[in-house]
């Protein structure tokens, strides 16, 4: 944060509510936020507010057309958690292919020990090589999520408004890559056409045996219907990084689903991802200063 302070008088709230919102942004000339949401109502309230910037890769939560009209520039912070986010894609589906988390806690629990052979298995584990995955959208995580799996000898598809892709990599319509995938990978925004895109039509097309791997926004599935696909073995495993609502709360079905691996939102968090995070936050604010905005998202 030091490069920050350096910039000018910085005030830091660790949490703010919608209600805490407007009086705590009331003199400020320059906002720095994540999660909080700045509609319209709350914009238009800041007369003073010249800059947003969203420390992180989306921006849904920030009324952009507002903002232009009040003359407000907003910037966010691209591509600085793609490797992290791709290792955690790669963590879960290892997780879940390989199992590694419930045989340690198996031997933390002494079976091995009590064995009477020198290995045990309890699932009918599969390889990686030749099976295929399919990618939903192709932007920095997406290639770097496919490139992985190009290491593992997986044949990748991906369905994208991209014309030139990357080699290797096929690119398909949705409905044959929900239906011949053996793991769709998601990393497309949230917008109107993405939000529920996996639904119970899209779980449908899937192989009983499929995986579903979703980190890039809650809503772009349907959480009630994966969580009744997967109670009822019409897809064999789930693993997310985000849900609609976070924290969840505790009735939440995919909690509680049948192979459903559910990790806090932190796919982002590596110490190296945070700390390119901020390194990028502030040259974003130094350019504003310096009058030429950088990674501006609205007009």
């Amino acid at each position: 944060m030091d490069r920050l302070f350096a910039l000018g008088e910085v005030t830091i709230y660790k949490t703010t509510s919608y209600a805490e919102t407007l009086g705590r942004l009331q003199d400020a000339d320059i906002a720095l936020t994540n999660k909080v949401v700045l509609d319209s109502s709350i914009i238009s309230q800041l007369p003073k507010l010249k800059y947003i910037g969203v420390l992180a890769t989306g921006y849904n939560m920030v009324d952009l057309e507002a903002a232009t009209q009040q003359h407000i520039v907003v910037s966010n912070i691209p591509a600085y958690s793609t490797d992290s986010v791709a290792q955690m894609v790669w963590a879960h589906i290892l997780n879940i292919t390989n199992r590694v988390d419930y045989y340690a806690q198996q031997n933390r629990n002494g079976r091995w020990s009590s064995s009477n052979y020198f290995c045990y298995y309890d699932f009918n584990h599969q390889e990686l090589c030749n099976k295929t995955i399919g990618i939903v959208g192709l932007g920095n995580t997406g290639k770097a999520v496919a490139r992985i799996a190009q290491a593992f000898g997986m044949h990748v598809m991906a369905f994208t408004s991209k014309e030139t892709l990357p080699d290797g990599i096929e690119k398909v319509t949705l409905d044959r890559l929900f239906s011949e995938s053996d793991i769709v990978s998601l990393h497309c925004p949230l917008n109107k056409d993405t939000h529920h895109l996996v639904n119970h039509q899209r779980i449908g097309q899937m192989k009983s045996d499929a995986i579903l791997i979703n980190t890039s926004r809650g809503p772009v599935i349907d959480e009630d219907e994966v969580a009744k696909a997967l109670n009822e073995g019409r897809i064999a495993a789930f693993g997310c990084d985000v849900l609609t609502t976070e924290p969840p709360a505790s009735g939440t079905p995919l909690l509680t689903a049948k192979n459903a691996y559910i990790t806090p939102h932190i796919a982002w968090a590596t110490e190296q991802a945070r700390i390119r995070l901020m390194e990028i936050c502030a040259d974003n604010v130094q350019a504003f200063i310096n009058g030429s905005p950088q990674n501006q998202v609205n007009a």
